[in-house]
């Protein structure tokens, strides 16, 4: 009977390799070739901050009264300044106040807007109907009016435009995280964590953020290209970030506007650079969006 007995050999499994980190890279690369791009400008910048000491080819802040305003040349590249200062350099460093200001007002603004929305989405009643009216009377009010008015009772300074800035961005990401928290406070495993004991506070920083953490961070990148705008603006009407310190938006406004029809390089180059940046923010915080966001990944 032994010897009739048939072992039936099924076949072997594949064995399922381990994901590797650049995988889900080469799949947004893949299916949005735009926000890769979006990425890559902004990773750009990034880098361009940090290493402004090492591609910056003089200081930034240095004065050569005898190289005013002079053409792109094989020692200046993008030109000098009204006061002979390397327009390349300025540029440069300039990205770093841009990167920094932006990077800190958004995550700033987001955090602080995210956590109204959580309370107010959460509890509801009286928490949410202060909240909201709040939410409302900074919604008349235009952002970079709002910015303009913090900074003028605060003063020009870093931290200053980085809060004025921030500030600004709480009633919308206030609107948004109330309305995903109003959604998923509803859900079972809510209401298994009350029934468990667990406190208000627990449920809405270890079960209700977790889940909405999705559209928070399509807001921290969706916003980054108007925080750079609103930082370039300040700077611009000459409530940004104090001088000497190079800032694109100056560099437009009281260095580029004077001298804009001898040496339009001077406004030229610093307006390249905010483009570029924007662009790139708003490519990838739009793929961003799509990626994150249930309803438009088909699309």
């Amino acid at each position: 009977m032994d010897a009739d007995v048939q072992v039936l050999k099924l076949p072997a499994l594949p064995q399922q390799r381990p994901a590797t980190w650049w995988r889900p890279l080469w799949l947004f690369i893949t299916r949005k070739p735009l926000g890769a791009i979006g990425a890559g400008l902004l990773a750009i910048f990034v880098v361009m901050a940090i290493l402004a000491p090492a591609l910056a080819t003089h200081d930034p802040d240095l004065n050569d009264y005898r190289a005013r305003v002079k053409p792109p040349s094989a020692q200046h590249w993008f030109g000098t300044d009204n006061f002979g200062r390397d327009t390349y350099s300025r540029v440069i460093y300039g990205a770093r106040i841009s990167i920094y200001v932006g990077v800190l007002s958004t995550l700033l603004g987001t955090a602080l807007g995210a956590f109204a929305g959580l309370l107010s989405g959460f509890f509801g009643g009286r928490v949410d109907q202060l909240i909201q009216r709040l939410a409302d009377v900074m919604f008349t009010i235009p952002p970079l009016v709002l910015a303009m008015a913090i900074v003028t009772m605060l003063g020009p300074s870093l931290i200053n435009v980085i809060i004025a800035i921030a500030i600004p961005r709480l009633p919308n990401t206030n609107r948004v995280i109330r309305s995903a928290v109003l959604s998923a406070r509803e859900s079972l495993y809510v209401e298994a964590s009350r029934a468990l004991g667990c406190s208000n506070w627990r449920i809405m920083l270890r079960h209700l953020l977790p889940n909405v953490t999705a559209p928070i961070i399509v807001i921290a990148t969706a916003g980054l290209a108007g925080a750079i705008l609103v930082e370039t603006s300040l700077s611009f009407l000459g409530l940004g970030v104090p001088p000497p310190a190079p800032s694109w938006g100056r560099m437009l406004s009281v260095e580029g506007m004077r001298y804009f029809e001898t040496a339009p390089l001077m406004a030229i180059f610093p307006g390249i650079f905010i483009s570029a940046a924007v662009f790139g923010a708003n490519l990838f915080g739009d793929a961003l969006r799509d990626v994150l966001d249930p309803k438009l990944r088909g699309r």
